[in-house]
C-alpha cells in the first residue's frame, strides 16, 4: 500500500543552495517549520553520492514518520533506499516503466509543463501516477530549462484537469512567501519551493512563515 501523502509544501532539495550547510540539516530544520514532504535532488551528484544524500534525509525526518522522502528521477537510487517514492521528468524514464520497476507500493510523479503533457498523463492507465507537478508558475533560476511561464491561470487550469482525473498536483517555480497564498488559491494540493526553504537563513522560520500564507490563501488575480 502506497503511504499517506501530504503535499502542502513539499521541498525540493538543492544542495549549493543548502551550502554550506549540509542538505540534512535544512531538511530537519525545515520539516520543524512545517514542511510535508521531501524531493531528494541533486542533478550533480553521483549515484553513489545521491543515495548517501537521500539515507541523510531520511535519517532528518525519521522523527516526523508522515513525512515522505521522494527522489528525483533516480529510480535505482530510490529502491535502494527503499524511499517513499519517485518523481521523475518528460525526458527520464516512461512512467508506466517506472511503476512497473517501483512496484505498487511507492509514490510515483511526474512533471508536467502543458495541457498536452497533463493529457497523456491522465491517458495512463490508473494507479500509473500520484501526482503532477505543475512548472515553472514562474521563471526560476534554480531550473534554467523548464518551459516557459504557465502563470496563475495556466496552474488554476491545470490543476482542475489533474483533479478531475484523479491526480493530485502540485505547483513549482519561483513561489516565494509572498506569492505562496496566490498560488494555493489556483486549486493546486500543494506548493514546492526550492530557494525559499534552501537559502533561508531560518529554514524553520521560513518553512512556518509559507504554512501560515497557505492557510490565509485567497482568491487570486489571475495574470500571467
Amino acid at each position: 500500500m502506497r503511504p499517506p501523502f501530504d503535499p502542502t509544501l513539499y521541498l525540493v532539495t538543492d544542495t549549493e543552495l543548502c551550502g554550506p550547510r549540509p542538505v540534512a540539516d535544512v531538511v530537519r530544520a525545515a520539516v520543524a517549520g512545517g514542511v510535508t514532504a521531501v524531493q531528494v535532488r541533486d542533478k550533480n551528484a553521483s549515484r553513489r553520492d545521491l543515495l548517501a544524500l537521500t539515507r541523510a534525509v531520511q535519517a532528518a525526518v525519521v522523527d516526523a514518520p508522515g513525512v515522505c522522502v521522494v527522489v528525483n528521477d533516480a529510480v535505482d537510487v530510490a529502491l535502494l533506499a527503499d524511499a517513499d517514492g519517485v518523481h521523475v521528468g518528460q525526458d527520464d524514464l516512461s512512467v508506466v516503466e517506472v511503476r512497473a520497476l517501483v512496484g505498487p507500493d511507492r509514490l510515483l510523479g511526474l512533471s508536467v509543463s502543458s495541457r498536452a503533457e497533463l493529457d497523456a498523463a491522465l491517458a495512463l492507465p490508473t494507479g500509473t501516477l500520484d501526482l503532477v507537478g505543475l512548472s515553472p508558475v514562474w521563471s526560476t533560476p534554480t531550473k534554467p530549462d523548464a518551459g516557459p511561464a504557465l502563470g496563475l491561470a495556466g496552474i488554476r487550469d491545470l490543476a482542475a484537469a489533474a483533479r478531475a482525473g484523479g491526480l493530485a498536483a502540485v505547483a513549482i517555480g519561483g513561489i516565494s512567501a509572498g506569492r505562496a497564498a496566490e498560488v494555493a488559491a489556483t486549486g493546486v494540493d500543494g506548493i514546492c519551493v526550492v530557494s525559499a526553504l534552501c537559502t533561508a537563513a531560518d529554514p524553520t522560520d521560513a518553512a512556518r512563515t509559507l504554512r501560515q500564507e497557505l492557510g490565509r490563501s485567497r482568491p487570486a488575480e489571475v495574470t500571467r
